[in-house]
């Protein structure tokens, strides 16, 4: 891969085409993709920054940078043949969107004076409604060869398949393409048809064509692979800027995935330069592109910049962000669901065992996805932040649990790495790391007395209504988030084996909110899906005894986790058998414990008082012990409820 890449960047830097002819025409070309909606600037993890990062100069991007970032190059450019580009994804992303459904991604990039965009999928997920409303608004061109509306759609005629844009003197046919499985992957309607990529760019560069036009721009949103295999491979186009892969395209960066601009071999004889700016704002892209007399590129350069804290933000476009972000708090206060008990998310439990708040997330990630062909949803359980009580559900309390503004990734991977993707999530027990793996759609048993990465004990997946070994051969259908599909939580599988990975979207709050919603009132569960081994009877005897208690020839399950074949539900009374638990292991209220080999303050709340959420009480009364880490005999304080 290492040379594959090296041989990549030394194709971009090459000069395409011999010496200067008289008539070079250069043209600078700055261009965005896959804003998704970040108004606001984002932190090292494309979540919103926080004041206290912004204070410490750890934020990155926005529209308020991005704006002051791009008058920067243009003053820098000043008299010189520059386009702004916007590759697509404006919606989706941050509660901006919810709110405004795009109204306030269009104001801000009119601030910007784009030159010309293309649509992407995520435009189409409020149906076309929502993007004819945003096309209402816009006051730059939206070209995008294979969308057609028909007669009765309320698109009417505004996207049109390419523009022509004069500068210097010379003219530049833009021509855009969004994704082929955009109906699938998104809610275009029946009134707008999404047809061919390469059939559609094709005629309208033979339009351009026959308009004397000989400098043509590919403006897609249809993923890096796609550009290099098929749309940089049109006769006749000359330059591709891409997005919906968000894929960081550098020289210097390391996690870039190819050289800024990436070559491509046209049939016809000359190079194509392929540029992608990664996503959420964080990059602008910065290409100068040099053609012969002839429209043919005959040198490209450039990298794309990153928009840090030396951008200042833009006084007049932060102080509008602040008034817009009034009646988000609004949206925060908006009951969105109920649940008929309260619903643990507690790091104790959800970074160690089976979750009730893990069990909804990975549901309702699989439930959203299951229609795109996906079997199988994890997601880390570091990622879930909070619990959430019985009764009415706001949303501020769904963005509690899931603060990042994470986006519903999918990709395809096999079995065999799905096994070691999840050996990673249980690597870091002990020390309550938060890649743990929250599962739908899978059963798994591990244990973790054993050494990080075998752990596993078995795995079984999904087919039909049973479950069946997992097939280390076979490759299924995953939902991720994004963070965990880049590689986050040290799920690097993800990131290197993965085939057709898609940051699928839309966030997993109103992924969550929604789920809840259809399910109203919900009720948690947990089902036995994550399991720990049972230590060796002989084990726990020997255990128990040194501890100066009576021996019990069964182990507690971690917490959250029901090792029986009939798991109990969330009104499952907590005297009740079942589950690996005995009712004369129950400890009283109001009395004293003395610990056991795998007993957590999760399991001994729920034991004493019905209700493993109220273990803090247990915490507050014996100094604040480590909740997962209690040490062998030692006594504990059950306070009495």
């Amino acid at each position: 891969m290492t040379i594959f890449r090296t041989g990549l960047l030394a194709a971009s830097l090459i000069v395409l085409s011999g010496g200067a002819a008289f008539a070079d025409y250069e043209l600078d070309i700055l261009h965005i993709n896959d804003l998704h909606s970040r108004i606001e600037a984002i932190n090292a993890f494309d979540s919103t920054c926080s004041a206290e990062e912004e204070g410490k100069n750890e934020c990155f991007g926005g529209v308020a940078r991005l704006k002051t970032a791009i008058d920067a190059e243009r003053q820098a450019l000043s008299g010189r043949n520059v386009l702004l580009l916007n590759a697509g994804d404006n919606f989706q992303g941050s509660l901006f969107y919810t709110t405004y459904k795009g109204a306030v991604e269009a104001e801000f990039l009119n601030l910007m004076k784009f030159d010309a965009m293309t649509v992407g999928n995520h435009e189409f997920d409020d149906s076309e409604d929502g993007l004819a409303t945003f096309l209402d608004k816009v006051e730059f061109p939206v070209v995008t060869a294979n969308v057609a509306a028909g007669a009765s759609s309320k698109l009417g005629d505004r996207i049109k398949p390419f523009v022509v844009i004069e500068r210097g003197g010379e003219k530049i046919g833009i021509v855009g393409a969004v994704a082929n499985d955009t109906a699938e992957i998104s809610s275009p309607g029946d009134n707008v048809l999404i047809g061919d990529d390469v059939a559609d760019i094709t005629a309208a560069v033979g339009e351009l064509k026959k308009q004397g036009i000989d400098k043509i721009v590919a403006l897609t949103h249809v993923g890096y692979p796609r550009d290099l295999a098929a749309i940089a491979k049109i006769p006749d186009v000359d330059v591709v800027v891409g997005g919906h892969t968000h894929t960081l395209l550098s020289n210097t960066a390391d996690k870039a995935e190819g050289p800024y601009p990436t070559l491509v071999d046209n049939p016809g004889g000359y190079k194509v330069p392929v540029v992608q700016a990664g996503a959420y704002s964080k990059y602008l892209g910065k290409l100068k592109v040099v053609f012969d007399d002839a429209g043919v590129v005959r040198q490209a350069t450039g990298e794309p910049v990153l928009i840090d804290s030396a951008f200042k933000p833009d006084e007049a476009v932060a102080a509008r962000i602040k008034e817009l972000a009034g009646p988000i708090e609004e949206l925060k206060n908006k009951i969105v669901a109920e649940t008929a008990a309260p619903v643990d998310g507690s790091r104790e439990t959800c970074r160690a065992a089976e979750c009730q708040m893990g069990n909804l997330v990975a549901d309702a990630i699989l439930d959203r996805t299951k229609d795109q062909g996906m079997t199988i949803a994890v997601t880390n359980g570091g990622g879930l932040r909070a619990s959430i009580d019985a009764g009415p559900v706001s949303m501020g309390e769904v963005l509690s649990i899931l603060p990042f503004q994470n986006t519903v990734a999918t990709f395809q991977l096999k079995g065999s790495d799905l096994t070691a993707a999840l050996e990673n999530g249980l690597g870091q027990i002990e020390e309550g790391a938060g890649r743990f793996p929250q599962v739908s759609g899978l059963k798994y048993t591990f244990d973790k007395t054993k050494p990080a990465g075998s752990r596993l004990v078995s795995v079984e997946a999904k087919e039909g209504d049973a479950f069946v070994p997992l097939d280390p051969e076979k490759t299924y259908g995953v939902a991720s988030n994004n963070y965990m599909r880049a590689g986050g939580d040290g799920y690097s599988v993800f990131a290197t084996a993965a085939t057709n990975a898609y940051d699928f979207g839309p966030n997993l709050e109103v992924v969550v909110a929604d789920y809840l919603a259809a399910h109203r009132p919900y009720t948690p569960y947990t089902d036995g899906r994550i399991a720990e081994a049972a230590a060796p009877a002989a084990e726990t005897q020997a255990t128990a005894e040194t501890a100066g208690e009576a021996a019990s020839t069964e182990t507690a399950p971690a917490a959250g986790a029901e090792t029986g074949t009939a798991a109990r539900s969330a009104e499952t009374p907590a005297d009740a058998t079942g589950g690996g638990e005995t009712a004369e292991a129950a400890t009283p209220a109001g009395g004293k414990h003395v610990v056991v080999r795998g007993d957590t303050l999760w399991d001994l709340a729920r034991e004493a008082y019905g209700d493993g959420t109220l273990w803090r009480r247990i915490s507050e009364a014996n100094g604040n012990p480590r909740p997962r880490a209690l040490a062998i005999g030692s006594e504990l304080e059950i306070p009495a409820r």
